[in-house]
């Protein structure tokens, strides 16, 4: 058993991290101020440059040597506390393309440029400014703390999480190599969902988010009038036929029990009710907690495809390509264990088994391009009183989840958590 996993299992179980928290706990109202802040301006992907700003100087004013503009907007700040393990915090910080509908005071109410030149309205429908806020609370309280603790914390906050892009592109721009961030010898972080009550942590060992690609696919046809389809060649009905083959992949080529997930989220063709157009686009999402099963799959998504337009009479090949990509999020095991008498011992009932979902992240870019663990963990959001009566009536399903427009964590205990919890996995792992 190596140093990182074997010190959390004995300090936990005194009291210890309990000790220390509580002793440096930062003024909280000041985080719930800074949360709801976050959550009224949020920014879209590639666009942080309010939210990193912030993490910036929060992060300078506490003592950290801040390296900002990485991979666009990433912040990274890094405390050397003597000889001991480094160990990285992980928070990302973008928002999404959503019509807030939540009827918080706080509510955003903002609107940017997407990536395309469209104005869009922008909320935090993901819980990003809930884990920047945790984050900076944490960073804060691991710097107070300082005299309990031995090693090197890096604090990164990463933009563009959701295109699956933003840890790639802070790798990619030299994050552990022109920047001279060290390397840690692990990863950590942690997600808020209202699956799960406010004040609990939700952790388990192996897979828990998807992998993920995107595909692009466009498929030609032969225009002409609506009223001669046999002079043409449609391709809205070829592209239909793809949707509906797709769905057999999963049904008919998996393994029963082994997840796969074709998802086409966006077919466009056309511009009126009598043309059959030159071509139809379709967007599909592709997951998997597996790496063989993804490359089956997307191996036959490409087989269906062109056939398809084969049998279709298609007049060129159809055309894919291929963005968004994340690896499957598979919390190393003996580590996993490790933290997991952390949690057991400091939140007590309110920790408990992770439910693998089919979503995706790239937080494990950070660990894989290093080659070393990492452990991604669940935060609940869920007023307790709603997520019980939602639970006794058996329709948790009516709890507004990521990415609605009605998706609201509770604020407290949610950052009380989300604070402790990522220092308490700090400390796990830092020499005491």
């Amino acid at each position: 058993m190596t140093r990182l996993q074997s010190q959390g299992a004995i300090a936990s179980t005194d009291g210890a991290y309990r000790a220390i928290i509580n002793r440096y706990q930062p003024d909280l109202e000041y985080y719930e101020s800074t949360y709801k802040d976050l959550h009224q301006h949020p920014e879209l992907s590639e666009q942080e440059e309010r939210t990193s700003a912030i993490a910036a100087s929060h992060l300078k004013r506490n003592g950290y040597s801040v390296h900002e503009h990485i991979g666009g907007y990433g912040v990274v700040g890094v405390f050397k506390n003597g000889a001991g393990p480094t160990v990285l915090l992980r928070a990302d910080m973008d928002a999404l393309p959503v019509l807030e509908n939540t009827g918080l005071s706080y509510a955003s109410k903002k609107e940017m440029k997407d990536q395309h030149g469209h104005t869009v309205p922008v909320m935090h429908a993901c819980g990003h400014d809930v884990h920047i806020t945790c984050m900076m609370a944490a960073a804060e309280l691991l710097h107070a703390a300082r005299s309990e603790w031995n090693g090197t914390l890096i604090c990164l906050f990463q933009p563009a999480e959701e295109f699956a892009a933003g840890a790639q592109a802070m790798v990619d721009d030299g994050l552990y190599s022109k920047h001279g961030i060290p390397k840690p010898e692990i990863v950590l972080g942690q997600h808020v969902f209202c699956l799960y009550k406010a004040g609990t942590v939700a952790l388990t060992a192996g897979p828990v988010f998807a992998a993920v690609d995107g595909v692009s696919i466009r498929v030609f046809g032969k225009g002409g009038h609506g009223s001669m389809p046999q002079d043409c060649v449609d391709p809205i009905l070829t592209a239909s036929h793809i949707v509906v083959r797709l769905q057999d992949i999963v049904s008919r080529e998996l393994q029963p029990g082994k997840l796969g997930v074709i998802t086409c989220g966006k077919f466009q063709a056309g511009t009126a009710s009598n043309i059959i157009p030159g071509y139809a686009d379709l967007e599909l999402t592709v997951r998997s907690y597996d790496t063989k099963i993804q490359t089956q799959l997307l191996g036959a998504i490409e087989r269906v495809v062109r056939a398809e337009c084969d049998a279709s009479g298609s007049p060129q090949p159809p055309r894919l390509a291929y963005f968004s990509h994340a690896p499957a999020t598979v919390n190393d095991a003996d580590s996993t264990k490790t933290l997991g008498t952390s949690f057991a011992a400091f939140f007590k009932g309110n920790a408990g088994p992770f439910e693998p979902i089919p979503g995706s992240e790239d937080f494990s870019v950070l660990a894989r391009a290093i080659n070393v663990p990492s452990i991604f963990w669940g935060l609940g959001g869920c007023e307790p009183a709603k997520w019980d009566d939602a639970n006794k009536r058996g329709a948790l399903k009516e709890i507004p989840i990521n990415h609605s427009a009605e998706f609201a964590p509770m604020i407290e205990p949610t950052l009380k958590t989300g604070m402790d919890a990522l220092a308490l996995a700090a400390l796990t792992f830092l020499d005491p």
